[in-house]
């Protein structure tokens, strides 16, 4: 992480969290100001500030700090996140349990569900960039799946329950399972 800038600010970061958690879950956006940012007290965004300040905290080079970060989301919500690991902004969390979280990069407004494990395919307690995953913008990947390995998932792409992903994905995809059949969606001319 020497030299490591992120492209969006932890403020910015939560903000948008905020604002796509109402908007997904219907809750108005009416409050301004500090009573806005006490909804990040909710157990759906909660991690997210745990997630986020962790990896802010690798950026700013306050290690053991980010490490607490991380293990409170771990211990409070079961979700376990590499503080290495840039995550865009609008993430949604419907549920944590049992979510694994090692990817190299995860674009913005993606939703991870309950149980998903993305990471490198062995055992990595480096942190190696080159053996993790890139997930673009706007994915939705299902409860249980498994997105493993050095493979890019393009942005609009959706992954199923349970779905087990070791081969890159194109824009607009769908992976489901059993046997992880790939689908791409013809695109609206």
């Amino acid at each position: 992480m020497q030299g490591a800038e992120t492209r969006f600010s932890l403020q910015e970061a939560l903000r948008t969290d905020i604002l796509r958690y109402r908007a997904l879950t219907g809750m108005p956006s009416t409050r301004v100001g500090f009573g806005g940012w006490l909804v990040l007290l909710s157990p759906r965004l909660f991690p997210n500030l745990m997630l986020r300040l962790a990896y802010h905290c690798t950026l700013w080079r306050l290690g053991p700090l980010a490490r607490i970060f991380s293990l409170t989301a771990y211990v409070l919500f079961g979700i376990e996140v590499a503080s290495q690991c840039e995550i865009g902004p609008g993430l949604f969390l419907p549920h944590t349990q049992g979510t694994v979280i090692g990817a190299g990069r995860i674009g913005s407004n993606c939703t991870i569900y309950q149980g998903v494990t993305i990471g490198a395919r062995e055992l990595d307690m480096d942190f190696a960039l080159e053996r993790r995953p890139v997930i673009g913008d706007n994915v939705v990947i299902g409860a249980g799946a498994k997105v493993l390995g050095p493979i890019e998932i393009g942005s609009g792409a959706r992954i199923g329950s349970n779905a087990n992903v070791i081969r890159s994905l194109p824009a607009g995809s769908l992976a489901i399972s059993p046997a992880c059949e790939v689908r791409t969606e013809p695109k609206a001319q």
